[in-house]
């Protein structure tokens, strides 16, 4: 069963899910995303809030709505995401990280590199 973070609407978290497995391969370009009632039954959501999810990608350029049809990850959708998501991280996570650090005092040589 899938916990969700109160902190955070659903829909944006279910789009967080689908983002992340389109990164690392394991939703593919090209492949049909499961339907919205099954996304909804697997993850005990209202399909609003799975309409709402798919709706962000496909406003995003990430997948595509064939009506009739269902949903698919469009081709390129991998690339998109890790570029929004490097920037993302870039811009809001990197600038946190890099100010703890030099809080803490740690010198370039003692960060790992692996």
């Amino acid at each position: 069963m899938v916990r969700w973070d109160d902190k955070l609407p659903i829909y944006l978290q279910l789009k967080e899910k689908i983002s992340a497995a389109i990164i690392d391969g394991s939703l593919q370009e090209g492949v049909t995303l499961p339907s919205i009632r099954q996304v909804s039954a697997d993850y005990q959501v209202n399909p609003i809030t799975v309409s709402k999810a798919y709706q962000l990608l496909v406003d995003s350029g990430v997948i595509d709505k064939r009506r009739g049809v269902g949903m698919f990850v469009k081709d390129g959708a991998q690339a998109i995401l890790l570029r929004a998501e490097r920037s993302r991280f870039l811009s809001d996570e990197w600038p946190n990280i890099i100010q703890k650090i030099k809080r803490l005092g740690i010198a370039i040589e003692e960060l790992p590199n692996d």
